[in-house]
């Protein structure tokens, strides 16, 4: 799995700034003269951690589930997240600052552990700093109903569906019994335990110089195409294929001979 986590939007909203400059006043105790809203005296507590629920729980409806994640969990059963801020260095010493942009690092998904960028914009002195803070995200996926061992093959009574957290791993939450039924088990698993994809031995949906089809989708659009497999299609892994035109994409197999690329 190349990509196990959630690519996110690469800019945060104006409420998501107002949130983390009122809890960065709060911690640098109001002293640092950062303005645009930010309630310099508040406490970074809930008001500060109920705004930021909001605002990631916005953005990660905004894009794909996680590579190999049933696509159908979001409509299926809403997501629940929680987001808890961290702490900054409490020796950090900030200048003032008339501007600040808060923002999501380029390479950052905001799922499981993560951060968040604060920078000054407008001040005597150009700061940066990034806000660390735990996302989890709640919902509906299969735990083991008892436990399984190292070569098990997985059968319809040894799982159950449960409200699990499914950014609590970088490897995506089975949602689907027909994903993991019929599986090889490579790793030990308690009952109870969320059952991921790497828990069980990876499908070969296709072989390379196999004909598949290529799906392509992206925000409001959808194209089919086929292809011609240059590797081995195996589930989680990024296959090359080399469409109708001779461009050679990286895309994910997700079916017998099918491939998907999500932009």
């Amino acid at each position: 799995m190349d990509s196990p986590a959630p690519q996110l939007l690469s800019r945060a909203s104006t409420a998501l700034a107002l949130t983390l400059l009122s809890a960065l006043a709060a911690a640098q105790g109001g002293a640092q003269g950062v303005s645009h809203g930010a309630s310099q005296g508040a406490a970074p507590g809930a008001p500060a951690a109920v705004g930021l629920q909001a605002q990631v729980e916005g953005l990660l409806h905004q894009q794909p589930l996680p590579q190999g994640s049933d696509a159908a969990a979001r409509n299926r059963t809403p997501w629940r997240v929680e987001v808890a801020l961290g702490q900054l260095d409490p020796r950090l010493k900030l200048a003032p600052c008339d501007k600040v942009k808060a923002y999501v690092p380029d390479g950052t998904a905001l799922w499981g552990r993560a951060r968040v960028g604060l920078r000054c914009e407008q001040g005597p002195v150009r700061w940066n700093v990034y806000w660390p803070v735990t996302v989890k995200v709640w919902g509906q996926a299969l735990v083991a109903a008892v436990p399984l061992r190292p070569g098990n093959i997985v059968n319809q009574a040894d799982v159950v569906l449960a409200e699990v957290d499914l950014a609590a791993s970088g490897s995506p939450a089975l949602v689907q019994a027909n994903e993991i039924v019929g599986r090889t088990v490579v790793k030990a698993v308690s009952a109870g335990q969320s059952l991921r994809q790497d828990d069980v031995k990876s499908r070969r949906w296709f072989a390379a110089g196999d004909p598949v089809r290529l799906t392509v989708r992206g925000p409001g659009f959808q194209v089919g195409s086929e292809a011609v497999a240059l590797g081995h299609g195996d589930e989680g892994r990024c296959t090359r294929v080399r469409t109708e035109a001779g461009r050679v994409l990286c895309a994910q197999p997700v079916g017998d001979r099918l491939v998907e690329v999500t932009l």
